[in-house]
């Protein structure tokens, strides 16, 4: 991947849908306070202590405030990290556009009102849903993300110091997260579009969230109407706690818990 600069706008190293101009508004809307404007080629997929790692972790893997001092990257760099991880692989992202402000702070807010201690967001993308924990009010020091793709976790690393960044897949939670915090998290943040996979790996991620996480449950944001996940089938119990039009497409934040035997 070329390296993408900070200080001033590039043409992407290949031919893009979008002109220049539309690169930029798309870049802008990402971080604009209330409006996204729906570009004409927009595509939508369907419908307290911090989380210490483990000494055996490489650097690659996990870095925190203390990686380097890159500066972070502007908003159209991370907005053409976002699009170009979204075409390679788009069952992964669930929509062409990072989520929104307005949605940010529906998560921000339940957050908020929750447990004191550690937090783990999932599935953190570039960090439109990590920025806002924060500008609610949440300590860098208590937030742990977690991105599979090391492109989308250098942004996150360079973007949110002091924030522990794991590039790692979640459905090995209990390998990442080192055991002595394990019992210890409070509140699960989870962006991964799981409407999209098949009910066994669904099942999967729940169980390894619960590993890590015992009878916390897990919010859950997704753009689908009704809920997500089938919650008979995977024996939860589930409820909407927020909603906002003001994110595209409308989205709603869940949150899920593992009904007792």
């Amino acid at each position: 991947m070329a390296a993408l600069r900070s200080e001033s706008w590039h043409e992407p190293p290949f031919d893009a849908p979008l002109s220049k101009a539309g690169w930029s508004t798309f870049a802008s809307n990402c971080d604009s306070p209330e409006t996204v404007t729906v570009l004409h080629t927009s595509i939508l997929v369907p419908c307290t202590p911090s989380l210490r790692v483990p000494a055996s972790m490489t650097p690659a893997r996990a870095e925190g405030a203390s990686a380097g001092a890159q500066s972070p990257l502007s908003p159209a760099a991370r907005a053409w990290v976002f699009f170009r991880r979204w075409l390679a692989h788009p069952l992964e992202m669930g929509s062409i556009i990072p989520s929104s402000p307005a949605l940010g702070r529906r998560i921000a807010d339940a957050v908020r009102a929750g447990p004191p201690g550690p937090i783990l967001e999932l599935g953190a993308g570039t960090g439109a849903i990590t920025r806002a924990i924060l500008e609610g009010g949440i300590a860098a020091g208590r937030l742990t993300v977690i991105e599979i793709a090391p492109e989308m976790a250098e942004v996150l690393r360079r973007s949110f110091p002091g924030v522990t960044v794991i590039c790692g897949d979640a459905w090995r939670l209990p390998e990442l997260i080192d055991p002595a915090v394990i019992g210890t998290i409070a509140t699960v943040v989870c962006g991964i579009p799981l409407v999209l996979l098949p009910l066994q790996k669904q099942m999967s991620l729940i169980d390894a969230i619960e590993a890590v996480a015992p009878r916390q449950g897990f919010m859950h944001y997704t753009y689908c109407i009704t809920s997500p996940l089938p919650i008979r089938a995977l024996g939860l119990e589930g409820r909407r706690i927020a909603w906002t039009p003001l994110n595209i497409p409308p989205a709603s934040v869940w949150h899920y818990r593992r009904l007792r035997a």
